[in-house]
């Protein structure tokens, strides 16, 4: 039996996330989750495949990528200075 793979660019393709999560380290953003609820804002800190760490508030919280449904970047005012 011969076996080829379903979809050989498989191994080449990269998640959308590489080039889009790098930009957000360190600026504010607001992430709203796929079960609803309030969003969570606070500053990006790190991340991994599965996870992202966000300094809120309150503290931190390590937020799983497959709850998020949005991320969008909170734009600050010209000249503001923030307390990083």
């Amino acid at each position: 039996m011969n076996e080829e793979p379903v979809n050989e660019n498989a191994k080449a393709t990269k998640p959308l996330s590489n080039g889009f999560l790098p930009t957000l380290k360190g600026k504010k953003v607001v992430i709203r989750l796929v079960s609803g609820g309030q969003p969570v804002s606070g500053t990006i800190e790190g991340y991994n495949p599965y996870e992202i760490l966000l300094q809120t508030a309150k503290g931190q919280l390590l937020v799983f990528k497959h709850a998020i449904a949005t991320i969008e970047i909170v734009n600050e005012p010209r000249g503001y200075l923030s307390d990083v």
